[in-house]
């Protein structure tokens, strides 16, 4: 009776240390259970990568989910979310949540990006067109057809080209750093755009079948 009372009590304290623990704390691979892979789960969404239920259970989907997310940032596509994994996820998701995954506000990281992603897009427009740019992407975050983030829309797959080919890592300038925190702050020169596109430069069937708003420096902004 003891040895079963013991083991029992042992299995509890593992179970509570494991509900406890946060992302980061150990390697996650299928068949992990607990409040790590919830967040794991949760970044995974934020970013785009749909994981099924977030249920705190690492399954089929969310295996297929980290298997994407790896391949999009050239690492080693096993569906394991060991160190490296995390930390480009941590990197990436720099909004401020809850454990329910609940957004609770910006970070600076959330600035910066945002700001980073200005420069990349529209360095070279007029100060009012890279409002317009940090205005679509906040656009995006208040629509039910995009991630409820700024590092999750910037990051979604295929979103910005910018992204694609390494351009928004590059140091904002102070022009795109204002127009960033203006645009933050709710300035929106779009009227409620949520995709924009240089007609110059692309031939894409979707953007141009967007019902357009406004033309703004070289970019057309659409609903």
């Amino acid at each position: 009776m003891f040895s079963i009372i013991t083991v029992s009590l042992i299995l509890c304290l593992i179970l509570s240390a494991a509900s406890q623990a946060a992302l980061g704390d150990r390697t996650l691979s299928k068949g992990s259970r607990g409040s790590e892979v919830k967040a794991l789960q949760n970044k995974l969404v934020q970013l785009g990568y749909q994981v099924g239920k977030v249920d705190g259970i690492y399954g089929k989907s969310t295996v297929a989910a980290v298997k994407r997310f790896q391949k999009s940032r050239g690492l080693k596509a096993d569906g394991i979310a060991g160190d490296k994994t995390i930390r480009e996820l941590k990197r990436l998701t720099g909004e401020s949540t809850t454990s329910s995954g609940k957004q609770v506000g910006f970070k600076n990281a959330d600035f910066q990006l945002l700001a980073r992603c200005v420069y990349a897009e529209g360095r070279g427009e007029p100060y009012i067109g890279q409002v317009a740019i940090g205005a679509c992407i906040m656009n995006r975050i208040k629509s039910s057809s995009f991630p409820k983030t700024i590092a999750g829309v910037i990051y979604e797959p295929k979103a910005f080209s910018a992204v694609d080919d390494g351009q928004i890592n590059l140091q904002p300038d102070e022009t795109a750093i204002k127009a960033a925190r203006e645009a933050m702050n709710g300035s929106d020169p779009t009227n409620g755009a949520v995709y924009y596109f240089n007609p110059d430069k692309t031939t894409n069937k979707f953007v141009w079948s967007r019902p357009q708003i406004k033309k703004i420096g070289k970019h057309i902004f659409t609903r």
